[in-house]
């Protein structure tokens, strides 16, 4: 027995209930009634957001009135009563049941104007307001870049003057991890470097009989330019991250405040070292990666060309001069520096969220390289300028 009043049950609520549910959610309707002070609208159906375009239709379509009567509407959210709001204007609003007076009080405080249309964006506006803000940003930037270099140099002047404040142990430790550790991959990446260029230049200056000049081309292109801008990009994704990264996390652990409460300086006692580490080591980088490019050209010349070691040496001894050399060992500490400057200023701009901290890890190498490319150039035209 209970098994068959169950299974009638639920026949029933298969078969009666999407009729019940069609029911509770009948479509709403506006009849329009005469009357002797002029013309009534009467409400009825499921105002509800469920039947949005079919109420947005209605109160397009309908009339003004001098009355509306609600007594009809079965069911009512937040979404009919503000319909009625909209739809009742000067109306005298009649048939509001207990159970729906409340909402549509509440609905009636509102603003009831028909939501406006998206105003269509001007492109050029856009386009302007996007060029504004980059330069605005940049300008900044420069600001904060200057600001930086400013309290860098006070702080060496001071440890000048106060050699007891100068901070050697520190320099000597970050010497060792962006200096020494930093030889095996730079050696490697620019003898690879090295010998491409040259396997390149073999490739297509044979067809022109011109491969002694290869030699030429590999040490001028490495002592002037590819070697310090190669290693420059490579200590600022390797060591100039780093430095964004750990003063970044000081920040955030408020290590930083902690020692400006103390009276020490950060930019002395955190950004200086790093900085000066940084300006002796890329030098020195630059001349190892010099040498390891410049023998990467001579193996490929050696397997490739088959041009021997001696012949190789002999003639980069007369392509190579000192001018070449004194250019690209010029440009380092310059590059160096702009490294560590913009790590540390976007390290201090790290904010107290590991979002914050990867995003200006990411910016702090971006811009240190996009300054180095800026400044190698800047550099190009100033030689070119006084003959070296």
């Amino acid at each position: 027995m209970r098994q068959v009043v169950g299974a009638a049950l639920r026949i029933c609520y298969r078969d009666c209930g999407p009729i019940r549910r069609r029911a509770l959610t009948s479509e709403p309707t506006l009849a329009r009634i005469a009357a002797d002070g002029g013309l009534r609208l009467k409400a009825s159906g499921a105002w509800i957001a469920d039947h949005a375009d079919a109420l947005e239709a209605l109160i397009v379509a309908a009339p003004a009135s001098v009355a509306l009567d609600v007594a009809g509407v079965e069911r009512l959210d937040t979404f009919g009563a503000y319909a009625i709001a909209r739809l009742k204007g000067q109306a005298e609003l009649t048939g509001v049941s207990e159970r729906q007076r409340g909402l549509l009080e509440a609905v009636a405080r509102l603003p009831h104007a028909a939501p406006a249309g998206v105003k269509p964006r001007n492109r050029l506006a856009d386009a302007l307001e996007s060029l504004g803000r980059a330069l605005s940003a940049a300008g900044a930037d420069a600001v904060d870049f200057a600001a930086m270099l400013g309290r860098v140099s006070l702080a060496f002047l001071h440890a000048l003057r106060h050699p007891q404040a100068f901070r050697l142990r520190s320099i000597v430790h970050h010497l060792d991890r962006v200096g020494v550790q930093a030889v095996p991959i730079m050696a490697m990446m620019t003898f690879l470097v090295g010998a491409i260029i040259a396997q390149q230049g073999f490739f297509h200056f044979r067809k022109f009989g011109a491969e002694d000049y290869v030699v030429d081309l590999v040490a001028v292109l490495i002592l002037r330019e590819i070697g310090v801008l190669l290693v420059t990009i490579m200590a600022a994704g390797r060591s100039g991250s780093a430095y964004t990264a750990e003063i970044g996390s000081m920040k955030m652990r408020e290590e930083i405040d902690a020692l400006s409460t103390m009276g020490f300086d950060p930019a002395e006692f955190l950004i200086l070292p790093r900085v000066l580490a940084l300006v002796v080591a890329v030098p020195a980088l630059t001349f190892i990666g010099a040498v390891s490019a410049l023998a990467g050209g001579g193996v490929v010349a050696w397997l490739y060309a088959g041009m021997s070691p001696p012949i190789y040496i002999e003639r980069l001894s007369e392509a190579v001069s000192m001018t070449s050399f004194e250019v690209g060992m010029i440009k380092a500490p310059f590059m160096a520096l702009v490294v560590g400057i913009v790590a540390a200023v976007e390290g201090l701009k790290v904010e107290g969220s590991t979002e914050s901290l990867g995003a200006r890890t990411t910016s702090s190498v971006v811009k240190s390289i996009f300054l180095a490319i800026v400044l190698d150039g800047v550099f190009a035209i100033f030689f070119a300028a006084v003959g070296m």
